[in-house]
């Protein structure tokens, strides 16, 4: 059973992504609380507003902001998540999975309990994932890690090595071992 979250535990232990909204948004509402951050929250029945000049790790908490458009100039941003756009968070359990936007080339990672789920990507706890991540970003950014591989297209190489990153346990190390053995290797 899913947990409620509301405005008396959302910020305790909790993963959220928040999506910018226009600062107008909040015109007319009461100020709910600052943090010692220096964070706003204002709250509404449905979700609530913050108004941040850091997002990411809160506390105990993973909170990111999914930016109205890319490059804008100001550090202070205002983020609305609905109180059904909270789940659980934890150091141990393996509630995270990891997603590539091949379009932006960007990594992410995403809770389990997110109705996009569809259960082919691996679940890893928090480490995990951000190593994982680190792996991927090297995947996407470099080439070094393939120059003893034999491929057509580094690009194709790439997908594929993204891919058993994502939905599979085994290690960066041993995903390369197994695409030298079937493509061969420079050596």
């Amino acid at each position: 059973m899913q947990k409620t979250y509301n405005k008396t535990n959302f910020h305790k232990h909790t993963f959220c992504i928040y999506r910018e909204v226009p600062l107008a948004e909040i015109d007319g509402l009461k100020l709910g609380y600052t943090s010692k951050s220096g964070s706003s929250y204002y709250f509404t029945e449905k979700g609530l507003f913050r108004v941040s000049n850091h997002w990411g790790r809160a506390a105990n908490c993973r909170w990111r902001l999914l930016p109205l458009a890319e490059g804008t100039s100001s550090r202070t941003k205002v983020g609305y998540a609905d109180w059904t756009d909270f789940y659980p968070n934890n150091d141990h359990e393996k509630l995270f999975y990891i997603e590539v936007n091949w379009e932006k080339t960007e990594v992410s990672f995403q809770h389990q309990a997110n109705p996009d789920y569809k259960g082919n990507a691996q679940l890893r706890n928090a480490a995990e994932t951000a190593k994982v991540i680190r792996q991927i970003n090297e995947v996407i950014t470099t080439e070094n890690w393939a120059k003893y591989l034999k491929f057509d297209s580094i690009i194709t190489l790439r997908k594929e090595v993204i891919q058993q990153l994502i939905t599979s346990n085994e290690s960066f190390l041993d995903i390369k071992r197994k695409i030298g053995e079937r493509y061969g290797t420079t050596q």
